[in-house]
């Protein structure tokens, strides 16, 4: 598991969930892998009980599993789980594309082009985990410009599901459509094209759908 820094006034509860969940989006700490507080605890030098309680708010979340006698275990990945969180994805972030199609400034559009060109460069140099963020990245900014940014934070908060299967895609996958796709869909909010922008939107947040069975068959066990 790897282990960040924190945050200044960052509280010992809060520390646990932040660093249990970006280990189980990046599979660090794999599907099905058991969970034991005083092994998480030490390592991140916190007392066993704001991990506990992080523990249980990732169970809420169907993300931790609960077995009696044996403890707790990262849940495997559920499509169904999966899908409820890309579908309200696509629902929000073609909304939000369709607000702001054609009325990017040119601070707005630098920062994205940038963003983008990044993108290129680490998946050029297979640099995933800084794919990922670039990626959150650049749909964060969209929800951002159009002053939607505590929707962002709310659907990020349940989008560890999809989070995980976007995840294994970039391991998997051998030609990855991200970096185009972002730059398609930033063309045509460029341009104004409303439709086109959102369609690709659309198209974008389904590819776990086409990248599902090459997931499966390099990880079938993380699967239920």
């Amino acid at each position: 598991m790897r282990v960040f820094e924190r945050y200044p006034k960052e509280s010992g509860r809060d520390y646990a969930f932040r660093i249990l969940r970006e280990n189980i989006i990046s599979l660090d700490l794999a599907p099905g892998s058991m969970l034991s507080e005083k092994e998480l605890a030490a390592e991140m030098g916190l007392s066993r009980t704001p991990v506990r309680e992080a523990l249980i708010e990732l169970t809420r979340g169907g993300v931790v599993e609960v077995f009696p006698q044996r403890g707790s275990a990262v849940a495997l990945i559920d499509p169904e789980r999966v899908e409820e969180a890309r579908f309200m994805r696509e629902v929000l972030e073609c909304a939000v594309v369709g607000q702001i199609c054609g009325k990017l400034s040119d601070a707005e559009l630098s920062e994205l082009e940038e963003n983008v060109l990044l993108q290129k460069f680490y998946l050029d140099n297979h640099l995933t985990d800084k794919l990922q963020m670039l990626d959150d990245q650049f749909h964060q900014s969209l929800f951002r410009i159009a002053g939607k940014s505590r929707i962002y934070v709310l659907m990020d908060s349940i989008s560890i599901h999809f989070d995980r299967a976007r995840r294994m895609s970039f391991a998997v996958v051998k030609d990855l459509k991200i970096v185009s796709d972002h730059a398609e869909i930033l063309e045509a909010m460029k341009k104004g094209e409303k439709e086109q922008a959102m369609e690709l939107m659309k198209m974008h947040l389904s590819r776990y759908k086409t990248d599902e069975a090459a997931m499966r068959q390099e990880y079938p066990a993380y699967f239920k």
